[in-house]
């Protein structure tokens, strides 16, 4: 197994029926000819950044307005501090606790700077409805990587349990693990192109989805202040409140705080990269609620609005 995988165990989650269908769902997208097709087809045009090339983006304010309608027809949105957005190239830092946060910050943002957001790759696309409204929307750079379940999946396999062992012999087939060298550089040459152009970046440094409103989970990914180092460019820390558990009409609330600048630098330190991840991960933790409740009352449309975006 690669280093990728190796930093994976340290926390995998328990393999529970429900985790073990999401792992099933996650290695049939990855072996579909469509979702790879998708994933090739976005990098390249991606790729044509970094060489000069216009990569034909569809205009902000339309794909705003089409995500908007998706989202503002389901539910209600409450942003907060807009304000501390600013009007030149920045990464957006936000906590993660449902799949539809990308496309409920792609919704509210402004139309220029152009916001990308970097992705796992199945997860944006493995339902036909996503690939053509992203596809349309645009927007993604999409991440090819091993989830965790998967790994545990492997190692479950590895330690004896013989009713894991096709489903694991499929993920080692057919799910690329993200954490080769081409894979990342790629990605880097992707993320800094986008910055250097002028465009903003919308990055989820928990690196998974959070299991509680409220809370990170910690520790943050160092990509994040690295990206912005490099580039130069401010970090906006932003809280999503209320998409862990989704139902029709939920209010869900999206809070900017004030960007972080930090001295660029093309070849960061570990202790610079540290003390800006901890100023970070401090004012996200501030702008998140202390004590947030549930809402009570009937929840229409839960189960289906919960799993449709998954």
């Amino acid at each position: 197994m690669n280093n990728s995988a190796n930093h994976q165990q340290d926390s995998l989650p328990s393999l529970d029926a429900a985790s073990i269908k999401r792992v099933k769902e996650g290695v049939a997208a990855a072996s579909d000819r469509a979702v790879r097709y998708t994933i090739e087809q976005a990098l390249n045009r991606l790729e044509a950044i970094n060489q000069g090339q216009t990569e034909h983006q569809i205009n902000g304010s339309v794909r705003r307005f089409v995500l908007r309608s998706l989202i503002h027809t389901l539910f209600r949105v409450r942003v907060e501090n807009l304000e501390n957005l600013p009007q030149t190239p920045a990464i957006l830092a936000a906590n993660h606790l449902h799949h539809i946060d990308p496309l409920l910050l792609l919704a509210e943002l402004p139309s220029q700077p152009y916001y990308y957001i970097l992705g796992d790759a199945r997860t944006l696309y493995n339902k036909f409805w996503k690939r053509f409204i992203l596809n349309f929307a645009g927007g993604v750079i999409p991440l090819a990587r091993l989830w965790k379940e998967e790994v545990a999946v492997m190692e479950a396999a590895k330690a004896g349990r013989q009713d894991l062992a096709e489903l694991a012999a499929a993920i080692a087939q057919n799910v690329p693990t993200g954490g080769d060298i081409q894979t990342l550089r790629q990605i880097d040459r992707i993320v800094l192109g986008i910055l250097a152009h002028g465009d903003g970046m919308i990055l989820f440094p928990e690196g998974r989805l959070g299991s509680t409103e409220g809370k990170l989970h910690l520790p943050l990914k160092r990509g994040t202040v690295i990206y912005a180092l490099r580039a130069g460019v401010p970090i906006i820390p932003v809280a999503l409140i209320g998409t862990h558990d989704l139902y029709l009409r939920k209010e869900l609330i999206i809070r900017f705080g004030e960007p972080l600048h930090f001295s660029p630098n093309a070849k960061t330190t570990r202790q610079e990269v540290e003390t800006a991840l901890e100023i970070l991960q401090q004012r996200m933790i501030a702008l998140l609620p202390s004590n947030y409740q549930e809402p009570k009352g009937i929840k229409i449309l839960r189960y289906f609005l919960n799993h449709i975006f998954w």
